[in-house]
């Protein structure tokens, strides 16, 4: 994810890869050959002029364009709400790893070294494993109404849930110091609180990850701003001259660029650069809950 100052102008406006004009370059200039070509047949080969009924199509370019635009916002809105919907659910994540680490390094005793580092360890798997389950193809594809068998040969144990996993393990271990009487029954109903979080974490990102905007919405939309930028130049002729080569090519350029920006930040877990940090946010679990589990001696008894 790039962090940059939203008042510097000029920052912004410089070709940074991350911007969509790179990715549309050769789109763009087939569409500027496209837009002069059809100038060209129109006005030196047909010699079509103003009366002609093709002089027309900008009225239909008009009354279409407010459809589009409530199109590509609805589609905009929607992508960013799943981008940030998946940065809630990694800070809350971040936030329930150090309450529980908290919680463990206040009710343990001091020499309840071992306990601390294996919470401590655990914390920090299962932010690591679901970082990775998300990222996962088959993670992606997992509601798909295709089967897709080449994908168990990509894992080691097609059957098991590594973040499941990782949770059960983590209760697992809370328990056992319950029953070795390291915690109480109390202290043990607040850990299990928090843990069960962890979970339903887990399944609001799945539920982001393999549920993606409907196929009909988003090919509609494609073809709808395809057709629409390549019948732009059979009008524009006649006002704008060889000018609707340019005009044609950024009108283009602004309606297929938040299509493509919508495509990336609708699914926020890869590792494209606006997509969310999740390593650096698995390092952040990691480091707190090492600082805050970190082993501890027992206080010197007072003379």
């Amino acid at each position: 994810m790039i962090t940059y100052d939203s008042r510097n102008w000029l920052a912004a406006l410089a070709l940074h890869r991350a911007d969509t004009f790179r990715a549309l370059l050769p789109v763009l200039i087939l569409v500027g050959l496209f837009t002069w070509v059809v100038g060209y047949v129109e006005t030196e080969y047909l010699r079509l002029s103003r009366q002609d009924f093709v002089s027309n199509l900008p009225t239909m370019h008009g009354l279409m364009g407010f459809a589009i635009s409530m199109l590509l916002v609805f589609r905009t809105n929607t992508a960013y709400d799943r981008w940030w919907e998946a940065r809630k659910q990694w800070g809350q994540l971040v936030n329930v790893s150090r309450n529980v680490a908290i919680k463990v390094a206040t009710i343990l005793p001091p020499e309840d070294q071992q306990i601390r580092v294996d919470v401590s360890r655990l914390l920090a798997a299962f932010a690591q494993t679901l970082a990775a389950h998300l990222r996962s193809e088959k993670t992606r594809l997992a509601l798909d109404a295709t089967l897709h068998p080449e994908l168990e040969l990509d894992s080691w144990d097609p059957a098991m849930h590594v973040p499941a996993r990782i949770a059960s393990l983590l209760h697992d271990r809370v328990h056992r110091a319950y029953r070795a009487g390291a915690l109480t029954g109390d202290q043990l109903i607040g850990l299990a609180s928090d843990l069960a979080v962890f979970m339903d974490i887990c399944g609001a990102c799945e539920r982001i990850k393999n549920t993606p905007i409907p196929y009909s919405y988003s090919s509609f939309l494609k073809k709808f701003i395809v057709i629409y930028s390549l019948t732009l130049p059979f009008g524009f002729v006649f006002t704008l001259g060889y000018i609707a080569v340019p005009v044609v090519v950024f009108i283009f350029y602004v309606l297929a660029s938040l299509e493509i920006i919508a495509e990336e930040i609708e699914e926020p877990f890869g590792l494209d650069t606006n997509d969310l940090p999740l390593d650096r946010l698995c390092e952040v679990i990691d480091a707190n809950a090492r600082e805050i589990l970190a082993p501890r001696r027992s206080a010197p008894a007072r003379p």
